[in-house]
């Protein structure tokens, strides 16, 4: 049986560097991280309060994670999608898809120091 939920309830970042990860996220997004050992993979938990809506994740390093532009996309919301865009490429990121208005948002795309796609939605 289906559930009636969101289906999505968490994700993993691929990084080949912890830390040049997390200074890059909390650079560009202001995220602490708690970092975990889970099953010997080396994780940087992004923060998660119950009472928000939406979903967390984590950083992770492990043989199994392989940063890349090909695969799932993942999107952050900003209030600021300039700002944000800025803010990644002046920590060593690269715009993928400029801010763009797709009739419900503005949505824009870079690529981390990691080698993932990330893209950002701005709400209207």
């Amino acid at each position: 049986m289906q559930s009636r939920t969101n289906p999505v309830v968490y994700f993993e970042i691929p990084v080949a560097d912890m830390d040049r990860a997390i200074r890059f996220y909390n650079a560009v997004f202001h995220f602490d991280f708690h970092k975990e050992n889970i099953d010997n993979i080396e994780m940087a938990l992004f923060p998660f309060a119950n009472e928000n809506a939406g979903i967390s994740g984590a950083l992770a390093k492990g043989e199994i994670y392989k940063p890349t532009k090909d695969g799932v996309v993942i999107y952050f919301k900003t209030e600021n999608i300039d700002e944000t865009l800025k803010l990644a490429t002046s920590h060593g990121g690269k715009i993928l898809y400029p801010k763009t208005d797709n009739g419900i948002g503005l949505v824009g795309e870079f690529e981390d120091t990691e080698g993932n796609r990330i893209a950002l939605y701005q709400p209207k």
